[in-house]
Formats: C-alpha cells, sequence, structure tokens
C-alpha cells in the first residue's frame, strides 16, 4: 500500500464511516508531518489509519493528536511495559529516539461566517517501529523500534489491538470533554503529566525564525508554551520542537 492516511481520506469522501480502520504491512509512501516521509518497510511496524467523525469544532483538532498519543503510549506500556514519553505534540520516544509518530488529516463542513467550522471528518494515522532490527543510516541517531529498546521481537496485533481500545476510550472522553460531561481529568492535564516534553525541557524550536527556551505547560488550546532565552512566552503552534 502507498499510505494507508491516502486510502482513508479517499473512503472518507465516499462516505466510510466513524471507526473504519485501515492497517497496512508495509508503505510505500508513508507520510508524516511537514511532508516528511514515514520508513516503512514490511513485517516489521504497525501502519493504520482510523477515521473518525466527532463531534467537535476544526478550531479543537490538536486535541485529537494529544488523545491519539496518549492512546499510543498506552498501547506500548500495555503490551512491552517500556516506558515511552511523548514529545509535543504526537511523536513517541524511547529515550531520546522516535519509535512512533502520529498524522491527523482533516476536513470541515463549510459554515456561515459567524459559526465556527466543524469538523467533518479526521484521518489519524499512526506508524510505530516494533520489529526493525536497524534502520537507514540518516535514521541511526533518530529512530529506534520496540525490538531495539527491549532485545525481543513482538507480535503486531496484540499493540494494534490495545491501541485501537485505548484510542476509542480517549476519544470518547474528549467528546465528553467538550460537552461539559466528563469527571475524568481534562486531556491537557493528562498529558501533561504523560510527556517530559510540557514543563521544563530546555528546547529549541524550528518556527518563528528559530528560538530557544523552556517549556512551560500548555495553553487553553493545547499548544506549547515556551519561556526564550529572552525573556519572552512564545506559543508553539506547528511542532518541530527538539531536545538542546
Amino acid at each position: 500500500m502507498g499510505s494507508t492516511n491516502v486510502v482513508a481520506l479517499e473512503a472518507a469522501q465516499s462516505s466510510a464511516t466513524h471507526g473504519s480502520v485501515w492497517v497496512a504491512d508495509e508503505q510505500t509512501a508513508g507520510r508524516g508531518r511537514s511532508d516528511h516521509r514515514w520508513h516503512s518497510p514490511a513485517g516489521d511496524g504497525l501502519y493504520v489509519s482510523v477515521l473518525l467523525r466527532p463531534q467537535m469544532a476544526l478550531s479543537d483538532a490538536l486535541w485529537l493528536s494529544l488523545a491519539t498519543a496518549l492512546a499510543v503510549q498506552a498501547a506500548i506500556v500495555t503490551v512491552t511495559r517500556l516506558a515511552p514519553d511523548i514529545r509535543w505534540p504526537n511523536d513517541i520516544l524511547i529515550g531520546s529516539r522516535k519509535c512512533s509518530g502520529i498524522l491527523v488529516e482533516t476536513s470541515a463542513f463549510a459554515t456561515q461566517s459567524d459559526a465556527p467550522a466543524m469538523l467533518r471528518y479526521a484521518v489519524i494515522g499512526v506508524g510505530i517501529n516494533v520489529n526493525q532490527p536497524s534502520f537507514p543510516a540518516q535514521l541511526q541517531a533518530l529512530a529506534t523500534s520496540l525490538r531495539r529498546e527491549s532485545g525481543r521481537e513482538w507480535a503486531r496485533e496484540p499493540i494494534l489491538i490495545e491501541f485501537l481500545r485505548a484510542l476509542d476510550k480517549e476519544i470518547a472522553w474528549l467528546e465528553a470533554e467538550l460537552r461539559g460531561a466528563t469527571m475524568e481529568a481534562s486531556l491537557l492535564e493528562r498529558f501533561a503529566a504523560s510527556s517530559s516534553w510540557v514543563r521544563g525541557k530546555h528546547v529549541s524550536v524550528d518556527e518563528a525564525g528559530g528560538y530557544t527556551g523552556v517549556t512551560d505547560g500548555l495553553d487553553a488550546r493545547g499548544f506549547l508554551r515556551v519561556v526564550g532565552d529572552d525573556g519572552m512566552l512564545h506559543t508553539v503552534l506547528s511542532g518541530g520542537v527538539r531536545a538542546l
């Protein structure tokens, strides 16, 4: 398959139902954020896309990335007992190397100018490096797999099942939270508790001309705040956060 997200987006436009799932053994055109390619060899990784039609505003779409990151983290912990971290907003790391990435692509309903745009659908693409024994030279220092970190191979099906179960729970909680009908801790609170990157991390940010600073929590929309080394408070809108 070229890309599970491309197939899912095409199906979404043809009225595929909420909760539809596409899984590939290999992707020949796997995609990540910012037009990056996702290394997707046959037999080694988990490549999955999920179509959602949530009742939420387009302006809240970032929360889907945060919720998905929590679901991926939970699935890896449940199956492998490894301790993955989340680099805001949607990279899953073990140590300093990335083992999973998330790409959320959305479409919105056309609305009147004074009404908030509402999501028509969202396609959530997830790639998890499961059994790769090694990576191309340009990725060796950046990427890892569950096999490399644990020293053993893992069946992909249990990870997929746990991810889908965790994602279903996260999306249900998110929709309830947006309706004001949940007693759970907020998504932002749970994300901050699950990521060492949200507060107190010295980082470089690849936007607004580039700057460095220390992370200072999430704002009410879920964007990352960074107190710059210049003393100014910055809001990170598009990722590109790396540790110094």
